[in-house]
């Protein structure tokens, strides 16, 4: 990437004559700039004193009390949403779609793991964002739905049902979703630091709630008609047509959110939770708006903003394997990677070659945690830059530079 000559440099010694913001996600103001610890090729433990790579344990304490709380309101909400869904549908119909509701959910949770393929997020915290979905979310919907059936227009049963569908549902379900985004940005901030992490967040959560929803219409379905004439007609709709609605609508308010939290403190991902919301409930009531043009509709504006969606995602995608690079250049230039071990960590091709190479040695598996380690140092260097929190990520930082040690070492025996 060429450099502007008038773009501001960092003066850092181990990593001079560097452009300052090569990457528009990896934008660091110059105040906050560190050097990477210094390696050069001395003993570990020389660079990385032992008590320096000892991290408090109160992040991890946080992340638990989030998912066991989580846990707690998943199980209390589950005794309002089963019975709700078992009086709407019947034994059958909700067994029937129970079963029928796995395939839209399989389409986006693969989309999920496509999205997160770069830099995992921990397995709780994406269990913590599906149950909410699937039952925090819904039960909450519940329980604030009676208050918007009294603001209701009661002029006749189509004004009710219109409000309700158009108002009501978009503005109370967004709400109910994005409750999990904020708390998983609240309490699990160091791994809701970005745009990434939040469209990966909403999406589960998006998915877990669309689970649920795709119950209740497809037992329905078969509990009002009788036949599988009904279900066929809305499975199309909502399970081909449509699996990612829900996940578009909250992914716009994780990706402000992402953004927000990239580049601002929590006081300001907090305010970014209500801007991101704005987009989830007008995209929700569009959808929900559509009536009898409704083909028309699905193609000329839905089908635009799944494509731009998709196109936003790849455009992440991109930009945090630039963010990759840029970071691990850095610690290269410490002496901490050859140039050549960053273009194997930090593009697709070359972590494949890299992986490639070590399980024809029997050492795949360390590998691919080689390199997943690679990358969490590369974000944890990021929030370092960012200003915010520096000792504790600090710690991190070192502790992490130890691991990946000991994994080089594990790869190379």
């Amino acid at each position: 990437m060429s450099m502007n000559p008038q773009q501001r440099q960092f003066p850092g010694p181990d990593f001079p004559g560097q452009p300052a913001n090569p990457s528009w996600m990896g934008h660091v103001q110059p105040q906050n700039y560190r050097p990477a610890p210094g390696h050069r090729g001395g003993a570990v433990h020389q660079v990385i004193p032992e008590a320096a790579s000892t991290v408090a344990a109160r992040p991890g304490a946080g992340t638990l009390g989030l998912v066991v709380t989580g846990g707690i309101l998943a199980f209390v909400s589950l005794f309002l949403v089963v019975p709700f869904l078992l009086a709407s549908t019947g034994v059958t119909g909700f067994v029937i779609g129970f079963v029928a509701s796995l395939i839209p959910l399989a389409a986006v949770l693969s989309a999920v793991a496509i999205i997160d393929r770069w830099e995992p997020e921990p397995k709780r915290l994406l269990l913590f964002a599906f149950t909410w979905g699937a039952a925090v979310s819904i039960a909450v919907t519940l329980l604030i739905q009676p208050v918007f059936a009294l603001a209701a227009p009661d002029t006749n049963e189509a004004a009710f049902r219109d409000f309700m569908t158009t108002v009501q549902a978009p503005v109370v379900e967004e709400f109910a979703k994005s409750l999990g985004l904020l708390l998983l940005l609240l309490f699990a901030r160091r791994n809701f630091d970005g745009p990434v992490d939040g469209v990966v967040f909403a999406f589960t959560i998006a998915g877990g709630f669309a689970f649920t929803e795709n119950i209740l219409y497809f037992g329905r379905a078969i509990a009002e008609s009788g036949t599988g004439s009904d279900l066929v007609q809305i499975f199309f709709l909502r399970g081909v047509m449509s699996p990612f609605a829900h996940a578009i609508f909250t992914g716009t308010t994780g990706l402000v959110m992402g953004l927000a939290a990239r580049r601002g403190h929590s006081g300001a991902a907090v305010f970014a939770f209500f801007v991101g919301l704005v987009p989830a409930m007008i995209l929700h009531n569009r959808w929900n708006s559509m009536g009898q043009d409704f083909l028309a509709q699905y193609v000329l504006v839905q089908v635009p903003i799944f494509v731009l969606a998709v196109v936003c995602i790849v455009v992440l995608r991109v930009a945090e394997r630039r963010l990759t690079r840029q970071r691990l250049q850095e610690y290269a230039a410490a002496g901490w990677f050859a140039p050549a071990e960053v273009e194997l960590l930090a593009t697709p091709a070359g972590r494949r070659q890299a992986v490639r190479w070590a399980a024809s040695y029997n050492r795949g598996e360390q590998m691919k945690e080689f390199v997943k380690a690679a990358t969490r140092l590369a974000f944890t260097r990021q929030r370092i830059l960012s200003g915010r929190d520096v000792p504790a990520h600090q710690h991190e930082e070192a502790q992490q530079l130890r691991h990946l040690t000991a994994l080089r070492a594990a790869v190379q025996q």
